[in-house]
């Protein structure tokens, strides 16, 4: 049943309920982070809380033995009940064991004053490392399958992974490769992480090595959890992994897990005990299968454990079997949907490169490793040359050398390295809201046009939410390191509240100075980037007082931020009555003096700025660099700004429109842009209407949308020209209807430099432009017909088309981009004049 309420109000209310259930953990974490770092305190966390697993599992119970940190205070996150239960119950008479559950007020107190805070996944996104604190990642397995930006749509699933490794001191790596293709390349590491990678093999594999007794023993004890006999018997570990591409969504298809299990069995014989081993995920729905019931293990028991009982592992793509290779013993690779996974998800190796047999079908998977586990079978040809690249440093040791590093400060003697890191200067964008606009679009092109042999280049936005702001933050090139802002500011909600009163009432640089906001700024620049570091720190937006206020607390930096209009112009403008921009412009122009360097989009538009906002800050600080220009797309695409469903009346204006574009023997005029006031497309409707008097075959395309669209729509009809002129509201692609129209019209008053002039250009359109302040100029050999900015003169300037005295606008791409580009570079310092700069003993 559809909601009464409009879709805006009722995303409101949503957004308000959401806002307001958020409130008491977010006080929460406020208060826990006022308290003192304790720094004798250990926090450990594994898969968001499924148990006491993994690295942190292995690296807990070496401390708890060790005497030397005997004063040590062990607390575990825990979400899964049975989990919590079998910790308390093992660990009942040690009182410096606690398990506090994963959300709570205890979780956000342990996990913000802790000392010491090791995860192998991540923290959730309200986490903010604080100073004082010691946060070592091991992560969860070397990775056979794509990772973080590796992955189709990787950089939003690795929107809160690449923000905890960025605030790790340490990252765990089992081996050379894990460090370079998944820490440094896959997550995109290299040149701003400034933590260490620890290379010294896995603690969680040294709990594979154990005596005969103690696996004897372990083998009894499964076997009587399971209810099924296993000593005597050869145990078979099948551990599949999850199929989704997101862990939100995995794929648990547990009724041909069943099918696979039994066939297994029937080829590795009566003497062989198959065992299921699910992922992490699916554990929960796979224990609720009967024939399951006797062959799954307990998710609490520790993975490697299970593999030190195992005589030979089963797997597909999942990391488990890079351990495993440590014990010598076969593995198997069952593989039924291999091409498609391998098409889909991706593998960093080839699947019949792996160490061991691959089949799609389990009965021969099952058959070959029967052989490989003959007393006299040689191991499989690949198995020594994965065994020295991948488990390189497992001896049964690793536990005891991450300790040194981590607990014992001990580096000179370990494998302990810095991130990669080139002479490239790391350049830092924020975007913006990536919404349908001029400035998204310039974004995208000045990106993906710059040189990445000389520059490592980050873009940094809010997580995109909606279809229209994911696929404009999916034009930006797969190379660009993309961050993103998740989760809130952190701090009571009274002083958040104080902080916004007095960055309206006062200037906002010297509030957060005076009245201690300082500290709030820098911890959220914390919370999304940890100990990141950029050169040169832009904000191409230009209109937010909350993202111009949070670039100027990156670590010393040259900052910039973008003029991509003339802007007192843009502070004073009204819309129905309201002057949107006045205070926030105001609170952005404040700021103005904190900032090195001032960009505006043309040299007009430059000299406006420079003189109308001369006491914000110092006139050679104002500067140009031209929008750029991007290859206009060829095929049109229609779908709208809204996120919603279209309406039928979406649905019949895209018929009206397409129809009047497939109408033969007329000549049609088009203008892209904001309905707002400052565009004054009613000036255009007025003066169209002047030349329909006269040029009946004409009609007028105005592609956007906006607050003014209503207005428009009725002067439309209230001047007859229902039929002739043409509101297509906002397209992704306005390129696909200007190529089929005539005349590129620009009725603004004022104006940066539009990018729908240089897309118009490169289209070869005609161009009439009303003579805003920044018109010459604005295209490279004022390639424009230039009118006043008045009914008559704009009428005129359409008619003067119509009669063959208007030449269409060229515009020489590579030429225009080699300028722009040289521009940038001299507005950018070389690495050497950034360090040179930077004040001693600055971050």
């Amino acid at each position: 049943m559809r909601s009464p309420l409009p879709p805006a109000v009722t995303r409101a209310v949503r957004w308000a309920l959401t806002r307001a259930k958020r409130i008491p953990t977010s006080e929460q974490i406020a208060w826990a982070r006022s308290l003192p770092i304790r720094s004798r305190t250990v926090v450990y966390e594994s898969f968001a809380g499924n148990g006491a697993l993994c690295n942190p599992e292995a690296i807990f119970r070496a401390l708890l033995d060790d005497p030397e940190f005997a004063d040590l205070t062990h607390v575990w996150a825990m979400s899964d009940a049975d989990a919590t239960e079998a910790v308390r119950a093992e660990f009942a008479d040690r009182r410096n064991v606690v398990v506090v559950k994963r959300g709570s007020a205890a979780y956000w107190r342990a996990v913000s004053t802790a000392g010491y805070l090791i995860n192998n996944a991540t923290f959730p996104p309200a986490f903010g490392k604080r100073s004082g604190q010691v946060y070592l990642n091991t992560w969860h397995g070397t990775p056979l399958k794509l990772m973080g930006f590796d992955m189709p749509g990787g950089a939003l699933e690795s929107a809160n992974t690449l923000r905890n490794l960025l605030s790790a001191d340490y990252l765990l790596a089992a081996n050379p490769f894990m460090a370079e293709t998944m820490y440094e390349d896959a997550y995109q590491l290299r040149n701003v992480y400034r933590g260490a990678i620890i290379e010294e093999g896995y603690p969680r594999i040294d709990r594979q090595w154990m005596t005969d007794a103690e696996r004897a023993e372990r083998i009894t004890e499964l076997g009587a959890h399971l209810g099924t006999p296993l000593t005597g018997k050869r145990i078979v570990l099948f551990a599949p992994t999850w199929r989704g591409t997101s862990f939100q969504a995995p794929d648990a298809d547990l009724a041909h897990l069943v099918d696979q299990l039994a066939a297994l069995q029937r080829q590795v014989g009566e003497d062989t005990v198959v065992l299921l081993k699910t992922h992490q995920v699916v554990h929960r729905a796979a224990s609720g299968i009967p024939a399951l019931k006797r062959l799954l293990v307990p998710n609490a028991t520790a993975t490697n454990v299970l593999l030190g009982l195992a005589d030979a592992l089963i797997t597909d793509y999942s990391s488990i079997f890079f351990d495993y290779l440590a014990t010598g013993r076969p593995i198997g690779f069952l593989v039924p949907d291999g091409d498609s996974y391998s098409a889909e998800r991706g593998t960093y190796m080839p699947l019949d490169e792996l160490p061991g047999p691959v089949h799609t079908d389990p009965a021969e998977l099952g058959r070959a490793l029967a052989d490989l586990m003959t007393p006299d079978a040689a191991p499989h040809s690949r198995y020594g040359e994965w065994v020295e690249r991948f488990v390189p440093f497992d001896d049964g040791q690793a536990t005891s050398r991450v300790i040194d590093v981590v607990f014992r400060g001990r580096t000179t003697d370990r494998r302990v390295r810095s991130a990669r890191r080139d002479d490239r200067t790391r350049l830092l964008f924020y975007l913006g809201g990536m919404r349908l606009n001029g400035i998204t679009t310039a974004a995208v092109n000045l990106l993906n046009s710059l040189d990445t042999d000389r520059y490592d280049v980050t873009a940094l936005m809010s997580f995109p939410r909606g279809a229209t702001t994911r696929h404009n933050q999916s034009r930006l090139d797969p190379t660009i390191r993309q961050v993103f802002r998740i989760g809130g500011m952190n701090g009571l909600k009274a002083r958040q509240a104080l902080r916004r009163v007095a960055d309206v009432s006062t200037d906002p640089l010297r509030a957060h100075r005076r009245l201690g906001h300082r500290t709030l700024w820098k911890d959220e620049w914390t919370r999304i980037f940890g100990t990141a570091k950029f050169d040169w720190v832009a904000d191409f937006s230009g209109y937010s007082p909350f993202w111009a206020h949070l670039l100027l607390h990156s670590p010393r930096a040259t900052r910039v931020i973008w003029l991509h209009n003339e802007m007192a112009a843009d502070r004073a403008r009204t819309v129905n009555g309201k002057q949107a921009f006045r205070r926030s412009l105001g609170r952005v122009f404040a700021m103005y003096r904190a900032y090195d360097q001032l960009v505006s989009v043309s040299p007009s538009l430059t000299d406006l700025n420079r003189v109308e906002l001369a006491e914000y800050a110092p006139a050679d600080r104002f500067v140009t660099l031209r929008n750029l220009p991007d290859a206009v797309s060829a095929a049109p695409v229609d779908e709208r700004e809204e996120e919603n469903e279209s309406t039928d009346e979406d649905a019949a204006r895209s018929q009206t429109i397409a129809a009047a574009l497939d109408a033969p023997g007329l000549r049609r005029f088009i203008t892209v842009g904001r309905l707002s006031t400052e565009k004054n497309h009613a000036r255009l409707i007025r003066a169209f209407a002047r030349v329909a008097v006269t040029e009946p075959d004409t009609q007028l395309f105005i592609v956007g949308g906006g607050p003014l669209q209503a207005a428009l729509e009725q002067q439309v009809r209230e001047a007859g020209l229902t039929g002739r002129v043409f509101l297509t509201g906002p397209l992704r692609d306005p390129v696909s209807i200007m190529r089929r129209c005539d005349c590129f019209v620009l009725s603004s008053d004022y104006e940066g430099q539009p990018m729908v002039l240089i897309e118009a250009a490169q289209l070869e359109l005609p161009i009439v432009s009303t003579a805003f302040a920044s018109a010459r100029g604005a295209l490279p050999g004022d390639d424009m017909h230039i009118v006043a900015r008045n009914d008559e003169a704009l009428a005129e300037g359409m008619g003067a088309f119509l009669g063959g005295r208007v030449a269409p606008a060229s515009l020489d791409v590579e030429a225009y981009t080699a300028e722009v580009l040289t521009q940038f570079d001299a507005l950018v310092p070389t690495l050497s004049q950034t360090t040179a700069r930077r004040a001693p003993g600055a971050r």
